[in-house]
């Protein structure tokens, strides 16, 4: 049994009755779409579901009615809630989709770049190149030399890439491109009006650095106070601290480009499917499976369902650089500004209960 998981009972869980099962439903079938129409399946990770896992529940699907209650019975039919770790030992925080200005070219005005991955990046297999794993690097530049450390954002943005025709777009905002990448996506805006997206298509592979932490560590901005929009703040009033600050995450992450977008549909996560505003979660992948549900509660996060306590069921569909251990989530938000605001203010303390699918609550003797 994975010491960090507690089984509990659905009727024990904060919130639970209370929620909208059937919208967390409508995640979680995305996820079954993709299983059933893949053949590379999710991979397991270290708290031990497999994908195989889930094939009882995506069967019952196709039966499904759409009655209020019928949701939240799927759910306790097919899964055994378990709490990770301690009550409220766990963390959020929040992603969204940016909507950006930009130019096919460069000019005064527009004249930082999003690029696409070079062809000689890719990402490292478990065990390949240990003295870059050792040193935190999951992807490096392969040559006839063999493997070596690719260039850093410093590097980068000094012109370690320029002239290698890598360029999507041009946007007016370094500190706007900054934070794209810190999101994983962006929807493009035109000045014709023609809207694309972007999505994460790989990164320099250097461990990540909050520069949130950099400016709290700094004195420049009060720990209690640290939120996007505060980061943003600090930076228009400091230019010419850039460089200083932003080089200090030293990765960098390459995009590729959607020109058919539907508006109404999030960017595409990690788990291969669109993402569901205030539903879908980035986790650490390293320990679970994408598909999987988890219920969270975070009795001090009220901006998001108003005065309430933000109590959700919610789907591991994403992961990111800075979400690790095995009750950590980034909240997808939605795409713009105000999604933005909202995601950026999230910073809370939270109980996580992960619904496990019951073969594999079987299998791991919970």
């Amino acid at each position: 049994m994975p010491a960090v998981l507690h089984p509990a009972r659905f009727e024990d869980i904060a919130g639970w009755a209370a929620d909208d099962h059937r919208a967390a439903l409508s995640a979680f079938r995305v996820c079954a779409r993709h299983l059933k129409s893949s053949q590379k399946p999710y991979r397991t990770g270290s708290l031990g579901i497999e994908a195989t896992d889930f094939i009882p529940a995506i069967a019952a699907l196709d039966h499904l009615s759409d009655e209020p209650d019928t949701s939240r019975r799927f759910f306790e039919q097919h899964f055994l809630p378990c709490r990770i770790g301690n009550q409220n030992s766990g963390f959020l925080t929040g992603y969204y989709e940016p909507e950006v200005e930009v130019s096919r070219i460069p000019d005064a005005q527009f004249r930082f770049p999003f690029l696409k991955r070079p062809p000689e990046l890719r990402q490292l297999e478990a065990g390949e190149a240990p003295e870059l794993q050792a040193a935190g690097i999951t992807w490096a530049k392969q040559d006839h030399k063999g493997l070596k450390e690719f260039a850093d954002r410093g590097s980068i943005e000094r012109g370690a890439l320029s002239e290698r025709d890598l360029e999507i777009a041009w946007a007016r905002s370094r500190v706007d491109v900054f934070f794209t990448h810190i999101q994983g996506s962006a929807r493009l805006v035109f000045p014709d009006g023609t809207v694309t997206r972007i999505t994460f298509d790989g990164k320099s592979g250097h461990p990540f650095t909050a520069i949130g932490r950099v400016l709290i560590d700094l004195g420049e901005i009060d720990a209690k106070a640290v939120t996007m929009d505060t980061i943003r703040q600090w930076l228009a009033a400091n230019p010419e601290r850039l460089d200083e600050i932003l080089w200090q995450n030293r990765s960098f992450i390459f995009f590729r480009e959607e020109p058919e977008i539907d508006p109404a549909r999030g960017p595409i996560g990690a788990a291969k499917v669109p993402l569901t505003a205030g539903r879908s979660i980035a986790v650490d992948r390293e320990i679970h499976t994408f598909g999987t549900p988890f219920f969270i509660n975070a009795e001090n996060l009220t901006h998001v369902d108003g005065p309430k306590p933000f109590c959700r069921l919610m789907i591991g569909q994403d992961t990111g650089s800075a979400i690790i251990g095995p009750a950590r989530a980034d909240i997808f938000t939605g795409s713009g500004s105000v999604a933005g605001s909202e995601a950026g203010a999230i910073k809370h303390a939270a109980t996580f209960h992960l619904l496990v699918p019951r073969p594999a609550a079987t299998r791991l003797g919970l």
